[in-house]
């Protein structure tokens, strides 16, 4: 709990459970931890439960493994014998199905690179473009591909299960290719959690605005994109994946080797303290850690690290100045009372340099539509459902607290002062946009603006 307690205090707001690894106990043991820290702090927590996905792998040799040289021939089949420098096995006939004449496969991470020149349903002949030692069971990538297998596997589906019977809020789909992957994880959680699709195929990127309407937020993998693509084009696919993101009001996460240094230096490279403050300024929702706090040495201090650069960047007027340019108001089709609403929200906010905005949600559209805005000063969510509270703790600006039903408007605004205060928000004499849906409790009625002065 110490460990846990600390990272908190530090700035997480979400916290991942890696279906990758650990056993149901594990996991069971860290959301108790979460739930019980969630209780004493007072804070709504999220917990993401992040399934593995198909992992693509080749056999076994031999000897463990095996030297391949460039330009040399090798196999890869169904075979289950232990491979050897000439051949190995590889468990996979989805991927035999979609290889033609001329497909690169990336091994290890794409350490090796292999090109096919003759396969079947059952095997590949390939030459080997980048050698190397390849290991047994090491990742296969098919980057020219849309490989024909669902981004749940009978793992994932056991996984997901647990996951939503602990009551997991956000459940991350790993190797998403197409919208399709997403519609078949709908269809099994329905409105249990909230879904977040890892963009980490090349196949994704074409179809991404679909990819981003179906999902109830992305999450911008760049480790895995970065095996399958050139490195060059992944920061460019980054700031696309953002901007679609944000265009659409769904959260966005940029992930992976973010300040990768941090697993064994209690300092980051400047490298990566810029590439976290790229993320800040391009208006993304959560930075994320992975090994720098799973595994490394310097879990709370790499926590700390991100969290003062996002301070540091939001406190710079470039941020603002940016975050204003980058600004898309919603598309005259998608227009209605609730973008009414939020648009003439993110203008009273800045003509009255307004301390925060409150908004009453009991589905959380409302604290998303607000968001979306990008508004000069922090959402306030008041939400009497503590799962939609939960949730909302991965959203730009948004800082959740659970409340009691409200009955009417004079109550709304007492409360929301109240809150505002408490929370250190807004003090005496300052002012605070509240909006709301009334009538209080029904979902999709934002309808009503009101301007407070503490």
């Amino acid at each position: 709990m110490g460990t846990i307690r600390d990272l908190f205090a530090a700035g997480v707001d979400v916290f991942r459970l890696n279906f990758s690894h650990g056993s149901v106990a594990d996991h069971r043991a860290r959301f108790a931890l979460l739930r019980e820290l969630e209780q004493q702090t007072g804070r709504p927590i999220g917990i993401l439960a992040d399934l593995q996905g198909p992992k693509l792998r080749v056999g076994t040799f031999a000897e463990g493994s095996a030297m391949l040289s460039a330009g040399q021939a090798f196999q890869l089949d169904l075979d289950p014998t232990p491979g050897d420098a000439r051949r190995i096995g590889m468990p996979h006939p989805e991927i035999f199905a979609a290889l033609a004449a001329g497909t690169e496969l990336l091994l290890d991470d794409g350490r090796l690179r292999l090109v096919v020149e003759q396969c079947g349903p059952d095997f590949a002949k390939t030459r080997v473009v980048v050698g190397g030692r390849l290991s047994e069971r090491k990742g296969v990538n098919v980057p020219g591909a849309v490989l024909p297998i669902t981004a749940l596997t009978t793992k994932d589906r056991r996984d997901l299960e647990f996951a939503l019977e602990l009551g997991a809020d956000w459940i991350a789909l790993s190797f998403v290719q197409r919208p399709e992957d997403v519609a078949e994880a709908r269809a099994l959680i329905g409105e249990r959690a909230a879904i977040i699709a890892k963009l980490e195929k090349p196949a994704a990127i074409d179809r991404l605005d679909e990819i981003v309407q179906l999902s109830d937020a992305v999450m911008v993998a760049r480790g895995d994109l970065g095996v399958e693509l050139p490195a060059e084009r992944v920061p460019a696919l980054q700031k696309r994946i953002v901007r679609s993101c944000r265009h659409q009001g769904k959260p966005v996460i940029v992930a992976t080797q973010m300040l990768e240094s941090m697993v064994e230096s209690p300092v980051p490279t400047r490298a990566e303290a810029s590439d976290v403050a790229t993320a800040v300024y391009d208006g993304t929702d959560a930075v994320m850690l992975s090994a720098e706090s799973a595994s490394g040495k310097y879990p709370v201090a790499a926590v700390d690290m991100m969290n003062r650069i996002i301070e540091q960047v939001e406190a710079d007027p470039v941020y603002r100045q940016l975050i204003d340019a980058s600004h898309t108001p919603a598309e005259p089709a998608q227009a209605d009372v609730a973008q009414a609403i939020c648009s003439a929200m993110r203008r009273a906010v800045s003509l009255l340099h307004a301390s925060a905005i409150v908004c009453y949600t009991s589905s959380g559209h409302t604290s998303l539509r607000a968001a979306r805005e990008r508004p000069e000063s922090p959402v306030l969510s008041l939400t009497p459902n503590l799962p939609v509270a939960r949730r909302l703790a991965l959203v730009w600006g948004v800082h959740s607290v659970h409340i009691a039903d409200v009955a009417n408007v004079p109550e709304m605004t007492e409360i929301a002062c109240r809150v505002a205060s408490r929370e250190r928000f807004a003090a005496a004499g300052q002012f605070i946009v509240i909006i709301a849906g009334v009538p209080f409790g029904t979902p999709g009625t934002t309808n009503l603006m009101r301007i407070a002065c503490l």
